[in-house]
């Protein structure tokens, strides 16, 4: 395994970002009752060229692009961590907090100032025995494949799959290992994205863990909820919000590695007072990874995604705020130094639109007067990482 590859991760690596079960130095006999502390945490920064080079600097489009990756032409802060765990044999104490633009961003529901402190994470875990354990407060969601920490991801710019699915979820969840080749997860969390429940439903969310064989791991996860708001007599309209999502990795050699994201989605109803359809409708995509270790210091990776929001119930729309589809390529290099703490990631990203007809349509991306002229969007830039 090359650790620097970011999603060449073993079981226990993609459980530590995924089920956000934190990495710490294990207490030996005397010390279990007293337990351990661990510290981590990254910060990043990148440079974007738009070749487009729209007027606005902006990499979003007529609506939501690109998730963190938002301005082009410009050094910018992306988002700094500071994780500390606390593990004794039987429990488990998470605090990870984030700072700067993207931490507003990746904790949207709750946000409340322009450049956030924002609680990424904040639970526990009681570990009733060694195969059944149970968490409470706020977690990063199962769903998807990549995941809000950028050095946890090959690629910097995130998916279109991740930008459309949860972020994180407020409630309790229990899991049971089966083995150390099965398990699953069973919980119940508030609306999607907040700390506070905007209704008095609650939402169930799932996940179904198995490796078929050594180095192959597959979750099966879903979330299903009533995301309506309240009315104004306090009753709970009916609606539902849900995601069925395969996540799944094969190690194939030491140095390269295959992965598969694909989800579907449908919603009806209203959505946390932003309204939706009357009737089912549904949203879903698909992304496929391929990273490669050229030497012990650098990587290589390739993502296509094709997204489809063509009948407009998740935030990819267009200028006139219909449902869009999207092709998406991005090659990914990853540098590593300093002992795999510092990473660079020159990155090149492609997305195609479909081109609309009619004259004076407004197209998806700005040209270099501010109209919007482009169906399709180039850019390549470089992020900066360290992590500790």
């Amino acid at each position: 395994m090359v650790p620097f590859l970011g999603f060449a991760k073993a079981e226990e690596d993609k459980k530590a970002v995924k089920a956000d079960t934190a990495v710490v130095t294990e207490a030996k006999d005397g010390e279990e009752a007293k337990g351990a502390f661990a510290f981590s945490g990254y910060l990043d920064s990148y440079y974007m060229a738009n070749f487009n080079k729209p007027a606005s600097r902006s990499n979003m489009g007529a609506s939501n692009a690109r998730v963190f990756d938002q301005k082009s032409g410009q050094f910018s802060l992306g988002l700094v961590q500071a994780k500390v765990a606390y593990t004794n044999a039987k429990s488990e104490a998470v605090v990870d907090l984030t700072f700067g633009p993207n931490a507003n961003l990746g904790n949207y529901g709750n946000a409340l100032f322009s450049t956030a402190l924002a609680i990424k994470q904040a639970y526990f875990t009681y570990k009733f025995t060694d195969k059944f354990s149970m968490t409470a407060g706020q977690f990063g969601t199962h769903i998807g494949y990549e995941v809000i920490d950028a050095p946890a991801n090959f690629n910097y710019s995130l998916s279109n799959l991740f930008n459309n699915g949860p972020f994180y979820h407020a409630g309790l969840k229990a899991t049971y290992a089966f083995s150390d080749k099965a398990s699953l997860m069973v919980g119940v969390v508030n609306n999607v994205d907040g700390l506070g429940d905007n209704n008095r439903a609650k939402g169930i969310i799932s996940q179904l863990y198995f490796k078929p064989v050594e180095n192959w791991n597959v979750y099966l996860n879903y979330i299903g909820s009533n995301e309506a708001n309240t009315d104004s007599l306090g009753k709970q309209p009916d609606g539902f919000y849900q995601v069925f999502d395969l996540t799944t990795s094969f190690q194939v050699t030491e140095k390269f590695l295959l992965g598969l994201n694909a989800a579907y989605g449908s919603q009806k109803g209203d959505y946390q007072g932003t309204g939706g359809p009357l009737k089912t409708e549904s949203w879903g995509g698909v992304a496929v990874y391929a990273n490669t270790a050229i030497t012990e210091n650098f990587g290589i990776g390739a993502r296509y995604e094709y997204f489809n929001n063509d009948n407009g119930v998740r935030g990819l729309l267009t200028a006139a705020k219909t449902g869009t589809k999207v092709n998406s390529v991005t090659l990914t290099g990853n540098i590593s130094l300093a002992d795999g703490h510092i990473l660079v990631k020159p990155e090149f990203r492609l997305d195609a639109y479909p081109k609309l007809s009619g004259a004076g349509e407004a197209q998806q991306f700005e040209d270099s007067k501010g109209a919007w002229t482009k169906n399709s969007q180039t850019t390549f830039g470089l992020a900066f990482i360290y992590k500790f």
